[in-house]
C-alpha cells in the first residue's frame, strides 16, 4: 500500500463530516498533531441540523448502522462510546408498507423476521429469507475486510484469493437477480433490494456486491442516537477534542500553498495560515480537485447518484388509542420498478411516489415540543445533470403532495395543524456545494466501484489525500467512517495494535 511519504507529524483535515471525524481520531490515535477546519459552526457535514419552533431537525442522514465502526472510532483515541453517546436500537428497523395495503415490520434477529415473512407469505418464502440472510452473511464478512475496508493502490492489487472467493458468490452479478434466487414474492424482494437507492443505482442494474448494505441495515441492525443524529459528530468531535485535535469551525479553506509536489500550508477566509505536513481533503469532489488544481484523469466522465426531496414537518402526536407508526416506514408504490426509470433514466418525479418516512420523536420525545410529532419524509428525485425539474416552482406543491401521501396511507390524522418547517430540493444541495445537487455523492456503477472510484491519493501530489462519500469506498455513515481511517493509514501506514497502545499510554494526542 502507498503511503504519504516524507514527515507527517502535522495534518490538517479539511470537513469535519464523517469521515473528517474519522481521520482526526485516528491520525491523533497514532500521534500526529491534527487540526481540522470546518466551515459550519458545528460539526457534522452532510449530517446537517436545523432548529425550528422547539423542533431539532437533522437535515443529513437519518438511519446509522454498524455500530461497531462508531466504537473504532472512538478507540482509536481510547475512547468509547460510554457517558458520550447513547445508541439505541431502532426495533423494527423498518416498517414496509404496499400500495395493496399489505405490510410487514422488518427486525434484524433471524427467527423473528423468519416468523414475519411466515405470517406475511407463507414457510416457503421464510426459508427463503433464511438462505438469502445466509448469502448476505458470506458476502460481508468476504467483502468487509479484503474489498469495502481496505486500500487499492490499482486494480491489479484487487486479484486475490478473496476476489474469486467474492465472485464465487456471486457479488459481480446482480444484485435483484441474486435476492430472486431465494426470495419469489415482489413486495419482500424491495425490502432487500431498496437500499440501491443509496447506491444510485437500480437493483436491476447494481451489483450485487452492495447487497451489503441490506446486510447492515436488516441484519446488523438499524440504531439512533438520543439527541438526533446530530449527537453522533458531536460526540465523535468532542472525543478528538479532548485527544488533543484543535478544531477551526466557522472557516472555510480557501487555497493550498505548494512547494514542488507538497502541500506546505492551509489558508482559509478567516485569515489563518496553517503549515501542515499533510492535508486530508473531505470536500466535495469538484471543490477538491480546484483546490489542488488538479482534474481527475478518466476516459468516462463521473456520474453523480439521484437525489431527493426531503421535508421535515411537525404535527400533533398520535392519540394513545392510535397504534403509533414506526420510526422508520417506506411507503413503496405500485409502480416500484418505474420509480428507476423515472429518476435515473428519464430524470422527471416519480409517477407514483415510494417515501421513506422518518418519525425521529418515535425513539426521541425531546426532539419535538411536547404532544408533537416530528417527521422526515424522503422522496427520491433526479438530479440536477439529469433531471429538468424547475424546482423553484415545484417544490412547494411537490412538498405538499407528499405530506398528502403520508396523511392518506401512514398517518390519517395528519390534520390542518401539520407544520411544515423546512424543505431541501436538489437545488438547494447545490447551493451547498454538493455535486448535481444529490447528498448521495457518486453512483456506484462499475466505473465508479473500488478501485475505479476516484482515488484517495491524488498524481503529482505528495501529500494530500482524499476520504468522504466521493472516494473509497463510497457513500454512508459506515463508509464514510471507513474512509477516514483508511485517509489515516494512507497517512501513517496500517499501525499494528501494539503501536497504538504504545503511542495511547505515551499519552499522544
Amino acid at each position: 500500500m502507498r503511503t504519504v511519504p516524507g514527515p507527517t507529524h502535522r495534518v490538517v483535515v479539511v470537513g469535519a463530516g464523517f469521515a473528517g471525524l474519522s481521520a482526526a481520531l485516528h491520525l491523533a490515535g497514532r500521534g500526529r498533531e491534527v487540526i481540522v477546519v470546518e466551515r459550519e459552526p458545528w460539526p457534522g457535514g452532510r449530517a446537517g441540523r436545523r432548529d425550528i419552533g422547539g423542533y431539532r431537525i437533522d437535515t443529513g442522514p437519518t438511519v446509522i448502522t454498524m455500530p461497531e465502526l462508531i466504537d473504532e472510532a472512538f478507540n482509536a483515541v481510547g475512547k468509547s462510546r460510554d457517558g458520550r453517546l447513547e445508541l439505541m436500537p431502532v426495533e423494527p428497523a423498518y416498517r414496509a408498507m404496499f400500495a395493496d395495503d399489505a405490510s410487514i415490520d422488518i427486525h434484524s434477529d433471524s427467527d423473528e423476521m423468519a416468523t414475519a415473512i411466515r405470517e406475511f407469505a407463507g414457510p416457503k418464502e421464510a426459508a427463503g429469507y433464511r438462505s438469502l440472510r445466509a448469502w448476505l452473511d458470506k458476502l460481508y464478512r468476504t467483502e468487509f475486510e479484503g474489498f469495502i475496508a481496505a486500500n487499492f493502490d490499482s486494480p491489479i492489487s484487487m486479484l486475490t484469493p478473496q476476489l474469486a472467493r467474492l465472485a464465487g458468490l456471486g457479488g459481480f452479478r446482480k444484485w435483484e437477480t441474486m435476492v430472486k434466487r431465494h426470495i419469489s414474492d415482489p413486495r419482500l424482494r424491495r425490502v432487500f433490494t431498496f437500499q440501491s437507492l443509496y447506491a444510485g443505482v437500480a437493483p436491476q442494474d447494481a451489483l450485487a456486491v452492495y447487497a451489503v448494505i441490506a446486510y447492515m441495515d436488516t441484519i446488523s441492525g438499524v440504531f439512533f442516537p438520543r439527541g438526533g443524529v446530530r449527537a453522533l459528530p458531536d460526540a465523535l468531535a468532542a472525543a478528538a477534542q479532548e485527544a488533543g485535535v484543535d478544531f477551526r469551525y466557522g472557516s472555510t479553506v480557501t487555497g493550498l500553498e505548494r512547494t514542488s509536489d507538497r502541500i506546505t500550508a492551509v489558508t482559509t477566509d478567516a485569515g489563518d495560515h496553517i503549515p501542515c505536513d499533510a492535508v486530508v481533503l473531505t470536500t466535495e469532489l469538484p471543490g477538491t480537485y480546484q483546490l489542488l488544481g488538479r482534474r481527475p484523469r478518466r476516459l468516462l466522465p463521473l456520474r453523480a447518484a439521484p437525489s431527493a426531496v426531503v421535508l421535515h414537518a411537525g404535527c400533533r402526536a398520535a392519540a394513545p388509542t392510535t397504534p403509533p407508526s414506526a420510526h422508520h416506514t417506506i411507503l413503496f408504490g405500485s409502480a416500484w420498478e418505474e420509480t428507476f426509470t423515472d429518476i435515473i433514466r428519464d430524470g422527471r418525479l416519480m409517477q407514483d411516489p415510494s417515501l421513506l418516512v422518518t418519525r425521529p420523536t418515535a425513539s426521541d420525545a425531546s426532539l419535538a415540543p411536547h404532544g408533537h410529532d416530528l417527521l422526515y419524509v424522503l422522496a427520491p428525485a433526479p438530479n440536477l445533470t439529469r433531471g429538468h425539474v424547475d424546482w423553484s416552482s415545484t417544490s412547494a406543491p411537490y412538498a405538499q403532495s407528499m405530506l398528502d401521501i403520508v396523511a392518506e396511507r401512514l398517518q390519517s390524522d395528519l390534520g390542518d395543524d401539520v407544520e411544515l418547517l423546512h424543505v431541501d430540493t436538489p437545488a438547494d444541495w447545490a447551493g451547498q456545494g454538493m455535486v448535481a445537487g444529490t447528498p448521495f455523492a457518486l453512483a456506484h456503477t462499475f466505473a465508479q466501484t473500488g478501485p475505479f472510484r476516484p482515488a484517495n491519493l491524488i498524481r503529482g501530489i505528495a501529500n494530500a489525500v482524499l476520504a468522504g462519500s466521493s472516494t473509497t469506498p463510497g457513500v454512508g455513515v459506515p463508509t464514510t467512517l471507513i474512509s477516514g481511517r483508511l485517509a489515516a493509514d494512507r497517512i501513517t501506514g496500517v499501525p499494528s495494535r501494539s503501536a497504538i497502545n504504545l503511542d495511547l499510554k505515551a499519552g499522544s494526542p
